[in-house]
């Protein structure tokens, strides 16, 4: 069966929102959090997770080579990558935009407001119309595929769907290139990784996301499992590792396969670290931060949108983007943060904007002005994606459908240009009409900041060399 074919099949297994088209979902992926000492001394326990996580789930996953490559790192201008992905389909016209001399069937409902800079921005983003000048709004995008499925994996992994391979994602290829930093996993993902992106591709699993699969937008949370068992003191626990390694020792002694016992080694090494570093530890908690920064990033801001219990409800974007925010602090290269879903083909105004955007508007501008603030903005790129934008006329049902053809991004820090409006749409967003950006080109100059050579060639299957980015090239003009 093929990744397209998958993709389907998983979408008609989804449920069908009220505003959005079948086969969109946010599909849960399988847990990859780590679990401690849940079967005692030397029974399976978080290490031992790691390491079956990293043997992939395919024979051919252990055949990349991980050496392979012509490409050459540059110097970096990022040090990590927080992705903010609005999964749907975010309304470039709503937001980004907007068309207000437009006819009334594209431009939508609502109206715009002016930058310090002269530009327009949809009203519904008040709060990053004042950090406009830290940003740069790329609107002239260019997707491929007005599919979620097929989409979303083009996003998140630079190809679309092939039958005969499946490729890694971005944050799996700065995991292996440019490796962990600190004591906390290189690449994680808040709560959990989009559906529709899959595995890590021809990568070993080593490479591929730790899933928080708790939402630090919840009350009381707490990633599961992330402690030594309750009863197991620090000593204890020190004792079972020095017990684990004189048993793996006299393995060796026996001329047992050294290699895969180097292998468990480095997964325990990297538990230990992870269930013992009170920076680590730390990093996955709002310990020490001020009510003042919850209410920078808009933790009270509401839809208005009643919800079922006849309350206005936030959405928790805020805290997420929080503990986004600590994990890059301490070490963390690549963090995809999920928020919302926008696949409004009801209602565009209610269901998307009205109900969802004024939290993000509130978290935007929120995190940019907190990396701002903590000197945290040059080495963090900041970048707000989705998998495609909407149609530029409203249907019947006032809403907006599917297209790749042109939409938004936004993108800030991490050597990007500030105040910047670069490209644009056609008097109804539909088209590009000036200086078109490939999806590839982004991902391209991303990897760039990072100083990862997206021309690099990694060898999959140990015989076949597949550039990181096929025909990207680099965006010049949106690096400061």
């Amino acid at each position: 069966m093929s990744q397209s074919d998958r993709v389907r099949r998983h979408s008609r297994r989804a449920g069908v929102d009220a505003s959005g088209c079948e086969g969109f979902r946010t599909m849960t992926s399988r847990r990859q959090a780590v679990r401690a000492g849940v079967f005692g001394a030397l029974g399976l326990s978080l290490g031992d997770l790691l390491r079956l996580e990293a043997r992939g789930e395919a024979a051919g996953t252990s055949a990349f080579s991980a050496e392979a490559g012509t490409g050459v790192k540059g110097a970096p201008k990022a040090l990590s990558v927080i992705q903010l992905h609005l999964p749907g389909g975010f309304p470039h016209h709503e937001s980004f935009d907007p068309k207000p001399e437009a006819p009334s069937e594209y431009r939508g409902s609502f109206g715009v407001l002016k930058t310090k800079g002269g530009d327009i921005l949809s009203e519904n983003l008040p709060k990053t119309a004042e950090i406009i000048d830290k940003v740069t709004v790329v609107r002239s995008v260019v997707g491929k595929i007005p599919d979620h499925g097929l989409a979303t994996y083009h996003l998140f992994k630079g190809y679309t769907p092939s039958t005969v391979i499946d490729y890694p994602a971005m944050g799996s290829i700065v995991s292996h290139e440019l490796g962990q930093r600190g004591d906390l996993p290189p690449f994680i993902a808040i709560p959990s990784m989009p559906g529709f992106v899959g595995g890590t591709g021809f990568m070993s699993s080593a490479f591929g996301p730790f899933e928080l699969n708790a939402d630090p937008g919840v009350k009381g949370f707490k990633v599961r499992d992330f402690s030594i068992p309750e009863g197991v003191s620090l000593d204890r626990f020190d004792r079972r590792k020095k017990a684990r390694e004189l048993v793996q020792q006299q393995m060796r002694e026996l001329e047992a396969d050294p290699d895969t016992l180097d292998t468990m080694d480095k997964f325990y090494k990297s538990a230990y670290t992870l269930l013992t570093s009170s920076n680590a530890q730390q990093a996955f908690t709002f310990e020490g931060e001020p009510e003042e920064t919850f209410k920078l990033y808009g933790s009270e801001v509401t839809g208005a949108v009643k919800g079922p219990d006849g309350k206005y409800h936030a959405k928790g974007l805020a805290e997420r983007l929080i503990i986004a925010r600590r994990l890059v602090e301490a070490g963390t290269r690549f963090v995809t943060v999920e928020y919302g879903g926008w696949d409004s083909h009801v209602d565009v105004r209610r269901n998307s904007c009205l109900d969802q955007i004024a939290p993000l508007d509130h978290a935007i501008a929120g995190l940019i002005t907190d990396l701002d603030r903590r000197g945290m903005l040059d080495t963090t790129l900041f970048w707000v994606t989705s998998e495609f934008g909407r149609t530029p006329k409203i249907n019947r049902e006032s809403g907006r459908d599917h297209w790749a053809r042109v939409y938004s991004m936004l993108l800030a820090g991490g050597g990007i240009a500030k105040g910047l409006i670069h490209g644009a749409s056609d008097s109804t967003g539909g088209e590009p009409a000036r200086d078109a950006v490939p999806l590839e080109d982004l991902q391209f100059t991303i990897y760039n900041q990072l100083g990862i050579d997206a021309n690099k060639e990694l060898v999959a299957f140990g015989t076949r060399p597949i550039e990181i980015i096929k025909d990207g090239n680099l965006v010049k003009a949106i690096l400061s």
